[in-house]
């Protein structure tokens, strides 16, 4: 609905009313003390009818609709590969829209009934969902960069080094996160080569460039073939990994519910 259609629509119920819902100034719109107590008493009856609804769909034998996630790259990648499949094969006639975003976005105002982020990520008003296994960052270079150069025993060794620096996708230059027996370190990580995706991090690590600092997932085939070795191991522990979350205050649709469950028997397995 447009922005004036909806003012229009208000104002006409506040007509009806004979009360006003909605304090209005030049700079912002907030309820009044009778729009408070109406909302509060409308939310229960709105969510019994749309769940109402949504049981009416339910003892059909099928769900439907459109279902849009906002995900980064590599979340995205890991449902194609184990929720995707089975949740399209189980339910065809949901169409699924996934986006691939770098940036964190408000799910909520950009149209999304779920978003998928790192836990640490998520905000605290959401319900979140574990997807997977916790989650560990690795400090990598090629045997070739580190022949001949000064030995890692601490975070802050990495002075001594070109490291490969990671641009988020706020535009903010990424601090390494280590920590060891309880203490936590940050650094600035120096280096002359700045990129913003973690495979092309990889590739420029096992080129040589440098040392990178990347999900162990991402590094694990080229770890695997000897093209890449782990720096700083024991400061790199693993972290809470990725969340499917959505609004808590709103009814969840049957196709994000029928999602959620293939989400957690893939977990399980």
């Amino acid at each position: 609905m447009s922005r004036s259609s909806l003012s229009h629509t208000i104002r006409a119920l506040e007509r009806n009313l004979g009360v006003r819902l909605l304090n209005r100034t030049t700079r912002s719109v907030a309820p009044t003390e009778a729009g408070e107590q109406m909302l509060r008493r409308l939310r229960p009856v709105l969510r019994d009818l749309d769940q109402a609804l949504d049981t009416v769909v339910d003892e059909g034998g099928h769900v439907s609709g459109v279902l849009r996630i906002n995900a980064n790259e590599s979340a995205v990648r890991l449902l194609l590969r184990t929720v995707v499949p089975i949740f399209l094969a189980r339910h065809p006639q949901m169409t699924l829209d996934l986006v691939a975003e770098g940036r964190l976005v408000d799910i909520v105002e950009q149209g999304f009934d779920a978003g998928v982020r790192l836990a640490e990520a998520v905000p605290q008003d959401m319900v979140a969902v574990p997807i997977g296994d916790d989650l560990r960052f690795l400090a990598v270079a090629a045997p070739a960069y580190l022949a001949g150069r000064p030995p890692l025993a601490t975070p802050d060794d990495l002075r001594h080094h070109r490291c490969i620096r990671q641009r988020l996708p706020s535009g903010k230059l990424y601090r390494w996160e280590f920590a060891r027996h309880g203490q936590e370190v940050s650094v600035d990580a120096p280096g002359v080569l700045t990129l913003d995706h973690s495979g092309l991090m990889v590739e420029a690590a096992a080129d040589g460039l440098g040392i990178a600092y990347v999900p162990e997932s991402v590094a694990r085939p080229w770890l695997e073939d000897g093209r890449l070795a782990t720096v700083l191991e024991a400061w790199c522990p693993s972290i809470p990994g990725l969340r499917l979350y959505y609004p808590g205050r709103r009814h969840v649709p049957a196709g994000l519910r029928a999602f959620i469950d293939v989400l957690k028997e893939a977990s399980r397995r």
